[in-house]
Protein backbone atom coordinates (compact mmCIF):
# COMPACT_ATOMS: atom_id res chain seq x y z
CA UNK A 1 0.00 0.00 0.00
CA UNK A 2 1.14 3.53 -0.78
CA UNK A 3 0.93 6.46 1.64
CA UNK A 4 -0.92 9.77 1.12
CA UNK A 5 0.20 13.28 1.96
CA UNK A 6 -0.47 12.74 5.65
CA UNK A 7 1.29 9.41 5.84
CA UNK A 8 -1.98 7.47 5.79
CA UNK A 9 -2.20 4.30 3.69
CA UNK A 10 -3.95 4.18 0.35
CA UNK A 11 -4.47 1.38 -2.11
CA UNK A 12 -2.25 1.27 -5.18
CA UNK A 13 -4.15 1.33 -8.46
CA UNK A 14 -3.78 1.61 -12.14
CA UNK A 15 -2.65 5.21 -12.98
CA UNK A 16 -4.82 5.27 -16.08
CA UNK A 17 -7.87 4.22 -14.08
CA UNK A 18 -7.09 6.91 -11.48
CA UNK A 19 -6.83 9.56 -14.21
CA UNK A 20 -10.16 8.54 -15.72
CA UNK A 21 -11.80 8.77 -12.30
CA UNK A 22 -10.34 12.26 -11.74
CA UNK A 23 -11.65 13.50 -15.11
CA UNK A 24 -15.10 12.01 -14.50
CA UNK A 25 -15.43 13.62 -11.04
CA UNK A 26 -14.24 16.97 -12.34
CA UNK A 27 -16.67 16.92 -15.27
CA UNK A 28 -19.61 16.03 -13.00
CA UNK A 29 -18.76 18.78 -10.53
CA UNK A 30 -18.29 21.32 -13.34
CA UNK A 31 -21.63 20.36 -14.84
CA UNK A 32 -23.30 20.80 -11.44
CA UNK A 33 -21.74 24.27 -10.96
CA UNK A 34 -22.72 25.30 -14.49
CA UNK A 35 -26.29 24.20 -13.77
CA UNK A 36 -26.31 26.13 -10.49
CA UNK A 37 -24.96 29.26 -12.20
CA UNK A 38 -27.60 28.98 -14.91
CA UNK A 39 -30.41 28.70 -12.36
CA UNK A 40 -29.09 31.69 -10.44
CA UNK A 41 -28.91 33.83 -13.58
CA UNK A 42 -32.40 32.80 -14.72
CA UNK A 43 -33.86 33.55 -11.28
CA UNK A 44 -32.28 37.02 -11.25
CA UNK A 45 -30.51 36.46 -7.94
CA UNK A 46 -27.04 37.46 -9.16
CA UNK A 47 -25.63 40.32 -7.06
CA UNK A 48 -21.99 40.26 -8.21
CA UNK A 49 -21.73 39.13 -11.86
CA UNK A 50 -17.95 39.49 -11.85
CA UNK A 51 -17.57 36.82 -9.18
CA UNK A 52 -19.92 34.57 -11.15
CA UNK A 53 -17.79 34.93 -14.28
CA UNK A 54 -14.57 34.33 -12.32
CA UNK A 55 -16.13 31.21 -10.70
CA UNK A 56 -17.07 29.77 -14.09
CA UNK A 57 -13.61 30.64 -15.47
CA UNK A 58 -11.89 28.82 -12.61
CA UNK A 59 -14.18 25.84 -13.19
CA UNK A 60 -13.29 25.86 -16.90
CA UNK A 61 -9.57 25.98 -16.05
CA UNK A 62 -9.88 22.99 -13.68
CA UNK A 63 -11.71 21.01 -16.37
CA UNK A 64 -9.01 21.81 -18.91
CA UNK A 65 -6.31 20.84 -16.40
CA UNK A 66 -8.04 17.56 -15.67
CA UNK A 67 -8.23 16.75 -19.38
CA UNK A 68 -4.86 18.01 -20.62
CA UNK A 69 -2.34 17.30 -17.86
CA UNK A 70 -0.70 13.85 -17.74
CA UNK A 71 -1.28 13.40 -14.01
CA UNK A 72 0.60 10.05 -13.54
CA UNK A 73 3.85 11.85 -14.39
CA UNK A 74 3.50 14.20 -11.38
CA UNK A 75 3.33 13.58 -7.62
CA UNK A 76 -0.04 12.57 -6.37
CA UNK A 77 -0.22 15.49 -3.97
CA UNK A 78 -0.41 17.84 -6.96
CA UNK A 79 -3.88 16.55 -7.78
CA UNK A 80 -5.28 18.22 -4.67
CA UNK A 81 -5.07 21.50 -6.63
CA UNK A 82 -8.26 20.52 -8.47
CA UNK A 83 -10.59 20.14 -5.44
CA UNK A 84 -8.99 23.28 -3.89
CA UNK A 85 -9.75 25.29 -7.04
CA UNK A 86 -13.23 23.84 -7.13
CA UNK A 87 -13.80 24.87 -3.49
CA UNK A 88 -12.62 28.40 -4.35
CA UNK A 89 -14.90 28.50 -7.41
CA UNK A 90 -17.86 27.37 -5.29
CA UNK A 91 -17.06 30.09 -2.74
CA UNK A 92 -17.08 32.77 -5.46
CA UNK A 93 -20.29 31.33 -6.91
CA UNK A 94 -21.94 31.48 -3.49
CA UNK A 95 -20.73 35.05 -2.92
CA UNK A 96 -22.00 36.14 -6.36
CA UNK A 97 -25.58 35.44 -5.18
CA UNK A 98 -25.73 35.16 -1.39
CA UNK A 99 -29.48 34.73 -1.37
CA UNK A 100 -29.22 31.46 -3.30
CA UNK A 101 -27.18 29.90 -0.44
CA UNK A 102 -25.09 27.66 -2.69
CA UNK A 103 -22.67 26.73 0.13
CA UNK A 104 -23.87 23.14 0.15
CA UNK A 105 -21.91 22.63 -3.08
CA UNK A 106 -18.80 22.55 -0.87
CA UNK A 107 -19.88 19.01 0.01
CA UNK A 108 -18.48 17.74 -3.29
CA UNK A 109 -14.83 18.93 -3.04
CA UNK A 110 -14.87 17.92 0.63
CA UNK A 111 -16.00 14.40 -0.24
CA UNK A 112 -13.55 14.24 -3.15
CA UNK A 113 -10.66 15.23 -0.87
CA UNK A 114 -11.76 12.75 1.83
CA UNK A 115 -11.98 9.90 -0.66
CA UNK A 116 -8.85 10.56 -2.69
CA UNK A 117 -6.39 12.02 -0.19
CA UNK A 118 -5.26 11.50 3.36
CA UNK A 119 -6.70 12.65 6.65
CA UNK A 120 -4.51 15.76 6.82
CA UNK A 121 -5.70 16.99 3.42
CA UNK A 122 -9.30 16.32 4.44
CA UNK A 123 -8.94 18.30 7.67
CA UNK A 124 -7.32 21.17 5.76
CA UNK A 125 -10.16 21.23 3.27
CA UNK A 126 -12.82 21.16 6.02
CA UNK A 127 -11.15 23.99 7.97
CA UNK A 128 -10.88 26.08 4.81
CA UNK A 129 -14.55 25.50 3.96
CA UNK A 130 -15.68 26.28 7.52
CA UNK A 131 -13.65 29.52 7.64
CA UNK A 132 -14.95 30.59 4.23
CA UNK A 133 -18.55 29.68 5.12
CA UNK A 134 -18.65 31.36 8.49
CA UNK A 135 -16.56 34.28 7.24
CA UNK A 136 -18.95 35.06 4.43
CA UNK A 137 -21.91 34.69 6.78
CA UNK A 138 -20.30 37.15 9.19
CA UNK A 139 -19.39 39.68 6.49
CA UNK A 140 -22.75 39.74 4.78
CA UNK A 141 -26.17 39.43 6.25
CA UNK A 142 -27.75 36.60 4.28
CA UNK A 143 -30.63 36.11 6.60
CA UNK A 144 -29.32 32.73 7.77
CA UNK A 145 -30.12 31.73 11.35
CA UNK A 146 -27.26 30.85 13.71
CA UNK A 147 -28.43 27.24 13.71
CA UNK A 148 -28.35 26.93 9.93
CA UNK A 149 -25.05 28.80 9.77
CA UNK A 150 -23.52 26.36 12.25
CA UNK A 151 -25.01 23.22 10.72
CA UNK A 152 -23.74 23.86 7.19
CA UNK A 153 -20.02 23.19 7.86
CA UNK A 154 -20.88 20.49 10.39
CA UNK A 155 -22.93 18.57 7.79
CA UNK A 156 -20.12 18.91 5.28
CA UNK A 157 -17.58 17.74 7.87
CA UNK A 158 -19.75 14.79 8.87
CA UNK A 159 -20.12 13.63 5.29
CA UNK A 160 -16.38 14.06 4.72
CA UNK A 161 -15.50 12.02 7.84
CA UNK A 162 -17.90 9.27 6.81
CA UNK A 163 -16.38 9.30 3.35
CA UNK A 164 -12.88 9.11 4.84
CA UNK A 165 -13.84 6.06 6.95
CA UNK A 166 -15.54 4.35 4.03
CA UNK A 167 -12.54 5.16 1.86
CA UNK A 168 -10.15 3.56 4.34
CA UNK A 169 -12.31 0.47 4.59
CA UNK A 170 -12.66 0.15 0.82
CA UNK A 171 -8.93 0.60 0.34
CA UNK A 172 -8.18 -2.02 2.97
CA UNK A 173 -10.44 -4.44 1.12
CA UNK A 174 -8.77 -3.46 -2.14
CA UNK A 175 -5.37 -4.13 -0.58
CA UNK A 176 -6.56 -7.53 0.59
CA UNK A 177 -8.10 -8.41 -2.75
CA UNK A 178 -5.07 -7.19 -4.63
CA UNK A 179 -2.77 -9.23 -2.37
CA UNK A 180 -4.93 -12.30 -2.90
CA UNK A 181 -5.00 -11.63 -6.64
CA UNK A 182 -1.20 -11.35 -6.70
CA UNK A 183 -0.86 -14.57 -4.67
CA UNK A 184 -3.29 -16.30 -7.01
CA UNK A 185 -1.40 -14.98 -10.02
CA UNK A 186 1.89 -16.23 -8.59
CA UNK A 187 0.31 -19.60 -7.85
CA UNK A 188 -1.06 -19.79 -11.39
CA UNK A 189 2.33 -18.90 -12.84
CA UNK A 190 4.06 -21.43 -10.60
CA UNK A 191 1.53 -24.10 -11.54
CA UNK A 192 2.03 -23.27 -15.22
CA UNK A 193 5.80 -23.55 -14.86
CA UNK A 194 5.45 -26.85 -13.01
CA UNK A 195 3.03 -28.11 -15.66
CA UNK A 196 5.48 -27.15 -18.41
CA UNK A 197 8.31 -28.87 -16.51
CA UNK A 198 6.27 -32.04 -15.97
CA UNK A 199 5.23 -32.04 -19.62
CA UNK A 200 8.84 -31.68 -20.76
CA UNK A 201 9.96 -34.48 -18.43
CA UNK A 202 7.15 -36.82 -19.51
CA UNK A 203 7.88 -36.15 -23.18
CA UNK A 204 11.60 -36.79 -22.60
CA UNK A 205 11.18 -40.32 -21.19
CA UNK A 206 10.95 -43.29 -23.52
CA UNK A 207 8.08 -45.03 -21.74
CA UNK A 208 4.39 -44.34 -22.02
CA UNK A 209 2.62 -42.32 -19.32
CA UNK A 210 -1.16 -41.89 -19.54
CA UNK A 211 -3.49 -40.43 -16.90
CA UNK A 212 -7.16 -41.41 -17.02
CA UNK A 213 -9.74 -39.25 -15.26
CA UNK A 214 -12.50 -40.55 -13.02
CA UNK A 215 -14.75 -40.81 -16.08
CA UNK A 216 -12.24 -43.07 -17.91
CA UNK A 217 -11.14 -40.47 -20.44
CA UNK A 218 -7.50 -39.62 -21.13
CA UNK A 219 -6.42 -36.49 -19.24
CA UNK A 220 -2.63 -36.50 -19.80
CA UNK A 221 -0.55 -38.43 -22.34
CA UNK A 222 3.13 -38.00 -23.23
CA UNK A 223 4.82 -38.28 -26.62
CA UNK A 224 5.73 -41.96 -26.11
CA UNK A 225 2.02 -42.75 -25.78
CA UNK A 226 1.33 -41.68 -29.35
CA UNK A 227 4.04 -43.99 -30.70
CA UNK A 228 2.73 -46.96 -28.71
CA UNK A 229 -0.82 -46.09 -29.69
CA UNK A 230 0.21 -46.42 -33.33
CA UNK A 231 1.68 -49.82 -32.46
CA UNK A 232 -1.57 -50.89 -30.80
CA UNK A 233 -3.64 -49.78 -33.75
CA UNK A 234 -1.33 -51.65 -36.10
CA UNK A 235 -1.60 -54.81 -33.98
CA UNK A 236 -5.39 -54.61 -33.96
CA UNK A 237 -6.87 -57.70 -32.34
CA UNK A 238 -3.52 -59.51 -32.20
CA UNK A 239 -2.87 -59.16 -28.48
CA UNK A 240 -1.24 -61.96 -26.47
CA UNK A 241 -0.50 -62.67 -22.83
CA UNK A 242 2.95 -62.91 -21.22
CA UNK A 243 3.71 -66.31 -22.76
CA UNK A 244 3.39 -64.72 -26.21
CA UNK A 245 0.97 -67.38 -27.52
CA UNK A 246 -2.27 -67.12 -25.52
CA UNK A 247 -4.64 -64.60 -27.16
CA UNK A 248 -5.93 -61.83 -24.89
CA UNK A 249 -9.41 -60.39 -25.04
CA UNK A 250 -9.16 -56.66 -25.92
CA UNK A 251 -11.30 -55.94 -22.88
CA UNK A 252 -8.58 -57.44 -20.68
CA UNK A 253 -5.69 -55.39 -22.04
CA UNK A 254 -4.13 -52.92 -19.56
CA UNK A 255 -5.37 -49.77 -21.30
CA UNK A 256 -8.98 -50.99 -21.19
CA UNK A 257 -8.61 -52.08 -17.57
CA UNK A 258 -7.01 -48.76 -16.64
CA UNK A 259 -9.88 -46.83 -18.21
CA UNK A 260 -12.22 -48.88 -16.00
CA UNK A 261 -10.21 -47.93 -12.91
CA UNK A 262 -8.53 -51.32 -12.35
CA UNK A 263 -4.94 -51.58 -11.11
CA UNK A 264 -2.26 -53.61 -12.90
CA UNK A 265 1.14 -54.63 -11.53
CA UNK A 266 3.92 -55.05 -14.12
CA UNK A 267 1.77 -57.04 -16.51
CA UNK A 268 3.54 -58.22 -19.66
CA UNK A 269 1.67 -58.57 -22.93
CA UNK A 270 2.63 -58.90 -26.59
CA UNK A 271 1.31 -56.91 -29.54
CA UNK A 272 1.39 -58.78 -32.81
CA UNK A 273 1.21 -62.46 -33.74
CA UNK A 274 4.20 -64.74 -33.03
CA UNK A 275 6.91 -63.90 -35.49
CA UNK A 276 9.51 -61.24 -36.13
CA UNK A 277 7.44 -58.04 -36.03
CA UNK A 278 5.96 -58.00 -32.53
CA UNK A 279 6.53 -55.96 -29.40
CA UNK A 280 6.32 -56.73 -25.69
CA UNK A 281 5.01 -54.09 -23.28
CA UNK A 282 5.17 -54.16 -19.49
CA UNK A 283 2.41 -52.11 -17.88
CA UNK A 284 1.73 -50.86 -14.37
CA UNK A 285 -1.26 -48.80 -13.24
CA UNK A 286 -1.78 -46.90 -10.00
CA UNK A 287 -4.82 -45.15 -8.58
CA UNK A 288 -4.68 -41.37 -8.08
CA UNK A 289 -6.24 -39.79 -5.02
CA UNK A 290 -6.97 -36.19 -4.05
CA UNK A 291 -6.25 -34.58 -0.69
CA UNK A 292 -9.45 -36.13 0.70
CA UNK A 293 -8.34 -39.63 -0.23
CA UNK A 294 -10.95 -40.04 -2.96
CA UNK A 295 -10.10 -41.63 -6.30
CA UNK A 296 -9.75 -39.05 -9.06
CA UNK A 297 -8.32 -41.25 -11.79
CA UNK A 298 -5.56 -43.69 -12.60
CA UNK A 299 -2.08 -43.42 -14.13
CA UNK A 300 -0.76 -46.06 -16.53
CA UNK A 301 2.94 -46.50 -17.24
CA UNK A 302 4.05 -48.82 -20.06
CA UNK A 303 7.53 -49.57 -21.31
CA UNK A 304 8.81 -51.47 -24.30
CA UNK A 305 10.30 -54.68 -22.88
CA UNK A 306 10.81 -56.46 -26.22
CA UNK A 307 14.60 -56.52 -26.17
CA UNK A 308 14.67 -57.68 -22.56
CA UNK A 309 12.13 -60.44 -23.12
CA UNK A 310 13.81 -61.69 -26.28
CA UNK A 311 17.16 -61.77 -24.46
CA UNK A 312 15.69 -63.72 -21.54
CA UNK A 313 14.04 -66.20 -23.88
CA UNK A 314 17.20 -66.57 -25.95
CA UNK A 315 19.23 -67.26 -22.82
CA UNK A 316 16.69 -69.78 -21.57
CA UNK A 317 16.63 -71.53 -24.94
CA UNK A 318 20.43 -71.65 -25.05
CA UNK A 319 20.72 -72.96 -21.49
CA UNK A 320 18.05 -75.56 -22.09
CA UNK A 321 19.65 -76.71 -25.34
CA UNK A 322 23.16 -76.95 -23.91
CA UNK A 323 21.96 -78.61 -20.71
CA UNK A 324 19.95 -81.17 -22.63
CA UNK A 325 22.91 -82.00 -24.82
CA UNK A 326 25.13 -82.46 -21.74
CA UNK A 327 22.67 -84.59 -19.84
CA UNK A 328 22.71 -87.57 -22.21
CA UNK A 329 26.48 -88.18 -22.19
CA UNK A 330 26.64 -87.55 -18.43
CA UNK A 331 24.02 -90.22 -17.81
CA UNK A 332 26.09 -92.64 -19.84
CA UNK A 333 29.28 -91.63 -17.98
CA UNK A 334 27.58 -92.21 -14.62
CA UNK A 335 26.39 -95.63 -15.69
CA UNK A 336 29.85 -96.76 -16.78
CA UNK A 337 31.49 -95.28 -13.66
CA UNK A 338 29.06 -97.23 -11.50
CA UNK A 339 29.83 -100.46 -13.39
CA UNK A 340 33.55 -99.82 -13.18
CA UNK A 341 33.39 -99.13 -9.44
CA UNK A 342 31.61 -102.48 -8.87
CA UNK A 343 34.35 -104.45 -10.65
CA UNK A 344 35.98 -106.97 -8.33
CA UNK A 345 39.68 -106.75 -7.57
CA UNK A 346 40.09 -103.00 -8.11
CA UNK A 347 42.82 -101.38 -6.03
CA UNK A 348 41.48 -99.22 -3.21
CA UNK A 349 42.96 -96.05 -4.70
CA UNK A 350 41.37 -96.72 -8.09
CA UNK A 351 38.00 -97.51 -6.53
CA UNK A 352 38.16 -94.34 -4.48
CA UNK A 353 39.01 -92.31 -7.59
CA UNK A 354 36.07 -93.81 -9.44
CA UNK A 355 33.78 -93.00 -6.54
CA UNK A 356 34.98 -89.39 -6.52
CA UNK A 357 34.43 -89.15 -10.27
CA UNK A 358 30.98 -90.69 -9.87
CA UNK A 359 30.08 -88.29 -7.09
CA UNK A 360 31.19 -85.23 -9.08
CA UNK A 361 29.44 -86.47 -12.20
CA UNK A 362 26.28 -86.90 -10.14
CA UNK A 363 26.65 -83.38 -8.83
CA UNK A 364 27.05 -82.11 -12.37
CA UNK A 365 23.96 -84.04 -13.46
CA UNK A 366 21.99 -82.49 -10.58
CA UNK A 367 23.17 -79.05 -11.63
CA UNK A 368 22.07 -79.69 -15.21
CA UNK A 369 18.72 -80.88 -13.93
CA UNK A 370 18.29 -77.65 -11.98
CA UNK A 371 19.14 -75.61 -15.06
CA UNK A 372 16.66 -77.56 -17.17
CA UNK A 373 13.99 -77.08 -14.52
CA UNK A 374 14.66 -73.35 -14.49
CA UNK A 375 14.58 -73.12 -18.27
CA UNK A 376 11.26 -74.91 -18.52
CA UNK A 377 9.21 -72.35 -16.64
CA UNK A 378 7.42 -69.19 -17.62
CA UNK A 379 8.66 -65.80 -16.59
CA UNK A 380 6.28 -65.67 -13.61
CA UNK A 381 7.78 -68.70 -11.84
CA UNK A 382 8.73 -72.32 -12.18
CA UNK A 383 5.89 -74.52 -13.39
CA UNK A 384 6.52 -77.49 -11.10
CA UNK A 385 4.38 -80.59 -11.01
CA UNK A 386 4.04 -82.13 -7.56
CA UNK A 387 2.02 -85.08 -6.33
CA UNK A 388 1.55 -84.61 -2.57
CA UNK A 389 0.61 -87.65 -0.49
CA UNK A 390 0.72 -88.24 3.28
CA UNK A 391 4.32 -89.22 4.08
CA UNK A 392 6.69 -89.17 7.03
CA UNK A 393 8.52 -85.88 6.70
CA UNK A 394 10.95 -86.82 9.45
CA UNK A 395 12.05 -89.92 7.49
CA UNK A 396 12.64 -87.86 4.33
CA UNK A 397 14.75 -85.34 6.23
CA UNK A 398 16.54 -88.13 8.10
CA UNK A 399 17.55 -89.73 4.79
CA UNK A 400 18.89 -86.36 3.60
CA UNK A 401 20.93 -86.01 6.81
CA UNK A 402 22.38 -89.51 6.40
CA UNK A 403 23.32 -88.80 2.77
CA UNK A 404 25.11 -85.58 3.77
CA UNK A 405 27.07 -87.14 6.63
CA UNK A 406 30.17 -87.92 4.58
CA UNK A 407 30.25 -84.39 3.18
CA UNK A 408 29.94 -82.94 6.70
CA UNK A 409 32.68 -85.20 8.10
CA UNK A 410 35.06 -84.10 5.35
CA UNK A 411 34.89 -80.61 6.87
CA UNK A 412 34.81 -81.77 10.51
CA UNK A 413 31.24 -80.48 10.83
CA UNK A 414 28.58 -82.01 13.06
CA UNK A 415 24.92 -82.37 12.08
CA UNK A 416 22.66 -82.21 15.14
CA UNK A 417 19.45 -84.13 14.35
CA UNK A 418 18.00 -84.17 17.88
CA UNK A 419 15.31 -81.73 16.76
CA UNK A 420 13.87 -84.16 14.20
CA UNK A 421 10.53 -85.28 15.65
CA UNK A 422 8.11 -87.81 14.14
CA UNK A 423 6.14 -85.62 11.73
CA UNK A 424 3.81 -86.38 8.86
CA UNK A 425 2.99 -84.01 5.99
CA UNK A 426 1.31 -84.01 2.62
CA UNK A 427 4.34 -83.92 0.34
CA UNK A 428 5.91 -85.11 -2.88
CA UNK A 429 8.76 -87.18 -1.42
CA UNK A 430 11.22 -86.68 -4.27
CA UNK A 431 10.67 -82.94 -4.39
CA UNK A 432 10.89 -82.41 -0.63
CA UNK A 433 14.00 -84.63 -0.51
CA UNK A 434 15.47 -82.24 -3.10
CA UNK A 435 14.66 -79.30 -0.79
CA UNK A 436 16.16 -80.97 2.27
CA UNK A 437 19.29 -82.04 0.36
CA UNK A 438 19.76 -78.49 -0.92
CA UNK A 439 19.35 -76.78 2.47
CA UNK A 440 21.65 -79.20 4.32
CA UNK A 441 24.19 -79.17 1.49
CA UNK A 442 24.21 -75.36 1.53
CA UNK A 443 24.72 -75.33 5.30
CA UNK A 444 27.74 -77.62 4.87
CA UNK A 445 29.04 -75.84 1.79
CA UNK A 446 28.89 -72.31 3.19
CA UNK A 447 29.48 -73.05 6.88
CA UNK A 448 32.74 -72.96 8.82
CA UNK A 449 35.07 -75.93 9.13
CA UNK A 450 34.33 -77.71 12.39
CA UNK A 451 30.98 -75.94 12.74
CA UNK A 452 27.60 -77.25 13.82
CA UNK A 453 24.42 -77.68 11.79
CA UNK A 454 21.09 -78.08 13.60
CA UNK A 455 18.27 -79.76 11.70
CA UNK A 456 14.75 -79.91 13.12
CA UNK A 457 11.39 -81.26 11.97
CA UNK A 458 8.17 -80.58 13.87
CA UNK A 459 4.47 -79.85 13.43
CA UNK A 460 1.78 -77.74 15.07
CA UNK A 461 -1.06 -79.85 13.69
CA UNK A 462 -1.75 -77.49 10.83
CA UNK A 463 1.72 -76.97 9.38
CA UNK A 464 4.84 -79.07 9.30
CA UNK A 465 8.20 -77.35 9.62
CA UNK A 466 11.74 -78.11 8.52
CA UNK A 467 14.37 -75.94 10.22
CA UNK A 468 18.03 -75.90 9.16
CA UNK A 469 20.35 -73.67 11.16
CA UNK A 470 24.11 -73.19 10.76
CA UNK A 471 26.75 -71.14 12.57
CA UNK A 472 28.53 -69.97 9.42
CA UNK A 473 29.37 -66.42 8.28
CA UNK A 474 25.72 -65.54 7.67
CA UNK A 475 24.19 -63.32 4.99
CA UNK A 476 24.41 -59.54 4.79
CA UNK A 477 21.28 -57.42 5.11
CA UNK A 478 21.72 -56.10 1.56
CA UNK A 479 21.94 -59.58 0.01
CA UNK A 480 19.17 -61.20 2.05
CA UNK A 481 16.29 -59.96 -0.20
CA UNK A 482 18.14 -61.32 -3.28
CA UNK A 483 18.79 -64.76 -1.86
CA UNK A 484 15.95 -66.48 -3.74
CA UNK A 485 16.65 -64.79 -7.08
CA UNK A 486 17.75 -67.14 -9.82
CA UNK A 487 21.49 -67.29 -10.47
CA UNK A 488 22.22 -65.01 -7.51
CA UNK A 489 25.44 -65.67 -5.59
CA UNK A 490 26.78 -63.35 -2.92
CA UNK A 491 30.02 -61.46 -3.41
CA UNK A 492 31.62 -63.35 -0.51
CA UNK A 493 30.88 -66.73 -2.12
CA UNK A 494 31.81 -65.66 -5.65
CA UNK A 495 35.29 -64.78 -4.47
CA UNK A 496 35.87 -68.30 -3.11
CA UNK A 497 36.31 -71.71 -4.68
CA UNK A 498 32.91 -72.89 -3.44
CA UNK A 499 30.90 -74.06 -6.43
CA UNK A 500 27.24 -73.29 -7.00
CA UNK A 501 24.78 -72.15 -9.64
CA UNK A 502 22.46 -69.89 -7.65
CA UNK A 503 19.49 -72.11 -8.57
CA UNK A 504 19.08 -74.38 -5.56
CA UNK A 505 17.25 -71.94 -3.27
CA UNK A 506 14.91 -70.52 -5.96
CA UNK A 507 13.94 -74.05 -7.01
CA UNK A 508 13.49 -75.12 -3.37
CA UNK A 509 11.20 -72.18 -2.69
CA UNK A 510 9.11 -72.93 -5.79
CA UNK A 511 8.82 -76.55 -4.66
CA UNK A 512 7.63 -75.45 -1.22
CA UNK A 513 5.13 -73.01 -2.73
CA UNK A 514 3.86 -75.70 -5.11
CA UNK A 515 2.96 -77.66 -1.94
CA UNK A 516 1.09 -74.66 -0.54
CA UNK A 517 3.94 -73.70 1.77
CA UNK A 518 6.97 -71.42 1.64
CA UNK A 519 10.61 -70.95 2.67
CA UNK A 520 11.86 -68.05 4.79
CA UNK A 521 15.30 -67.16 6.06
CA UNK A 522 16.77 -65.18 8.93
CA UNK A 523 20.43 -64.33 9.16
CA UNK A 524 22.86 -62.13 11.04
CA UNK A 525 26.38 -61.60 9.67
CA UNK A 526 28.94 -63.77 11.51
CA UNK A 527 26.17 -65.56 13.42
CA UNK A 528 24.89 -68.01 10.79
CA UNK A 529 21.58 -68.40 9.00
CA UNK A 530 18.30 -70.18 9.70
CA UNK A 531 16.09 -71.54 6.91
CA UNK A 532 12.50 -72.52 7.70
CA UNK A 533 10.34 -74.59 5.34
CA UNK A 534 6.59 -74.58 5.93
CA UNK A 535 4.50 -77.45 4.55
CA UNK A 536 0.92 -78.66 5.05
CA UNK A 537 0.80 -81.15 7.89
CA UNK A 538 -1.41 -84.25 8.22
CA UNK A 539 -2.47 -85.94 11.42
CA UNK A 540 -0.97 -89.46 11.42
CA UNK A 541 -3.45 -92.27 11.83
CA UNK A 542 -4.74 -95.49 10.24
CA UNK A 543 -5.10 -93.79 6.85
CA UNK A 544 -1.42 -92.97 6.78
CA UNK A 545 -0.26 -96.27 8.17
CA UNK A 546 1.27 -94.66 11.26
CA UNK A 547 0.16 -94.25 14.87
CA UNK A 548 -1.66 -91.06 15.67
CA UNK A 549 -0.26 -88.39 17.94
CA UNK A 550 -2.85 -89.22 20.55
CA UNK A 551 -1.86 -92.88 20.47
CA UNK A 552 1.81 -92.16 20.96
CA UNK A 553 1.06 -89.64 23.68
CA UNK A 554 3.31 -87.04 22.13
CA UNK A 555 2.47 -83.59 20.95
CA UNK A 556 4.99 -81.78 18.85
CA UNK A 557 5.37 -78.09 19.62
CA UNK A 558 5.36 -75.61 16.78
CA UNK A 559 8.62 -73.87 16.00
CA UNK A 560 9.44 -70.63 17.72
CA UNK A 561 8.97 -67.24 16.08
CA UNK A 562 12.66 -67.19 15.22
CA UNK A 563 12.44 -70.58 13.52
CA UNK A 564 9.45 -69.56 11.45
CA UNK A 565 11.21 -66.46 10.21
Amino acid sequence: MRTGSDGGKRAPGDPRESTRTLILVQMLLAALMLLAATLVVLSGMVRYPTLLVISLAVTFVTCAAALLINWPRYPRLLRIVLPVLNAAAIGMLRESSPAADLGLLWIFPAIWTAWSFGLAATLGMLVSIAVAYWGLVALRDTGATPTSAALGPLVIATLAVITQLVSRRVRAQQDLLQGQAQSLQHAVERARRQEDLVTDVLDAVDFEVVVYGADGRVVVANEAHHGLQTLREHAGEKLYRADGYTPMDPRDQPSARASRGETVERELHWYGAPGRDRRALETTTRRLQDWRGQDVGIVMVSRDATAEELAVRARADLVASVSHELRTPLTSILGFLELAAETDGLPAGTRRGLQIAERNAGRLLTLIGDILTTSAHSREGIALTVTPVPESLSEVVGAAIEAASDQARSRQMRIDATGVEPTWARIDVDRIRQVADNLISNAIKYGRDGGRIAVGVTSDGRHAWIVVRDDGPGISEQELPLLFDRFFRSDRVRNTSTHGSGLGLPISRDIARAHGGDITVQSTPDEGATFVVRLPAVVPGPATGAPSAAATGSAHPSPTHEERG
